[in-house]
């Protein structure tokens, strides 16, 4: 029932707002399950749609044990839809808007020690060039602080290597600009230099001078974010951090540390390319809860 104007919204979403293919595809399976739910329902008219519906909708999703994090996103998701379609005047209200979101828990992210960063740097083959690739994607992982999306979407010429930045492209498309450490830079510039044979033949094979990417698979193409993941589960396996980590975790690891050596909370928001300030304030919450732990250890009235 809703194909029609959900084909329109998520025209929307790519060339207005800019959302990557993994946050379509999330929109376009929320609204896929709502409109499953009201065929259901019997409900051939979105004007139907009222807040008893919308309850009966919402103990669907918790019966099957969703996560409130993914019952939150699916419900905003919607929330944005059918915004949309008030914008448009198919409607005349957004049903969802008297919807109440259910409360979330926020769950402190992993990190690793700064002892346990040093250890997996250290982990990769430097003898030969795939080894080189992952030791400089993980210097610049943690240099940075940046998205695995946004890693994977470096090209050579985004690299400024004596200026000590890089030019990242965010969340909707909007580009920043990063600095990065001079043992990121030295790790990059090994990779580049030693790769320019494998570089040519990918470039030769798909006749791409512009836009090159920065690193690349063992065929001369872009490095997908999934196999960032897969290379990162091999090297903590391989040193046996027993943590339960994804590429995130060295974004996590960034920001935690650069608070705990008393960066101000508004310089990493921009570092991070946050929108706002509550979404970096989750960091505070690690640096606070880690102080506390070394209270509670170490001074004797604690």
């Amino acid at each position: 029932m809703i194909e029609t104007f959900a084909k329109e919204f998520m025209k929307k979403l790519k060339h207005e707002k800019g959302f990557s293919k993994h946050t379509l595809r999330a929109y376009h399976n929320d609204m896929t399950q709502f409109d499953s739910f009201l065929k259901d329902e019997k409900c051939k008219n979105l004007k139907r749609i009222n807040h008893l519906l919308l309850r009966k909708f919402l103990a669907i999703l918790r019966s099957r044990n969703y996560l409130r994090t993914t019952i939150a996103r699916k419900l905003a998701s919607l929330r944005s839809f059918f915004k949309f379609l008030n914008q448009e005047g198919v409607l005349e209200i957004n049903p969802f808007e008297i919807l109440r979101t259910p409360k979330q828990t926020k769950k402190l992210p992993h990190f690793l020690s700064i002892s346990e960063v040093d250890t997996l740097l250290k982990t990769p083959d430097e003898s030969e060039i795939f080894g080189l690739r992952d030791r400089a994607i993980l210097e610049t992982l943690y240099s940075t602080g940046i998205r695995v999306s946004e890693l994977v979407g470096l090209n050579e010429e985004d690299v400024d290597f004596y200026g000590g930045m890089i030019k990242v492209q965010g969340k909707g498309k909007k580009e920043r600009l990063a600095p990065i450490g001079s043992y990121a830079i030295k790790a990059i510039k090994e990779y580049v230099n030693s790769s320019q044979e494998h570089r040519r033949a990918g470039k030769k094979k798909k006749s791409l001078n512009r836009n090159a990417p920065l690193f690349l698979n063992k065929y001369g193409s872009r490095l997908s974010s999934r196999s960032v993941a897969r290379l990162l589960d091999k090297y903590l396996k391989g040193t046996g951090i027993n943590l339960l980590t994804s590429p995130h975790t060295f974004r996590h690891s960034f920001a935690t540390h650069m608070l705990d050596k008393g960066a101000d909370l508004r310089s990493v928001q921009e570092l991070l390319g946050h929108s706002n300030l509550s979404t970096t304030q989750i960091y505070t919450h690690v640096t606070t809860e880690r102080l506390k732990q070394v209270y509670d250890k170490t001074h004797p009235r604690a």
